[in-house]
């Protein structure tokens, strides 16, 4: 029982970490709204995923959001893109996004 209770303790703690980090080129890409582009080029798209269960246990939703848009950004900074749009919500840990090229 301690065990499980162990197990279960490390996977909430970490189900609230941050694990990917934002490339000094992915600063400078910018998260946007379809309404935000209108006067953009579009470049491309982006799938981006992570896991977003640890041991079976949900990772907190937001934290998996915030990852997920560090990703795109990186991935969009590769292909010259400044910005990225989210097509639809993530689901199961992927997400999709156009990247726009706005500057």
């Amino acid at each position: 029982m301690v065990r499980l209770l162990s197990v279960v303790v490390l996977a909430l703690v970490l189900s609230a970490c941050t694990w990917v980090k934002l490339s000094p080129e992915g600063e400078s890409v910018r998260l946007a709204t379809p309404a935000d582009v209108g006067n953009c080029a579009r470049v491309g798209s982006t799938t981006v995923s992570l896991v977003d269960k640890v041991i079976g246990i949900e990772r907190n939703r937001e934290k998996v959001q915030e990852e997920l848009n560090r990703l795109a950004r990186n991935s969009a900074a590769d292909v010259k893109g400044d910005t990225i749009v989210p097509i639809g919500a993530p689901q199961d840990g992927r997400q999709n996004f156009d990247v726009y090229r706005c500057r």
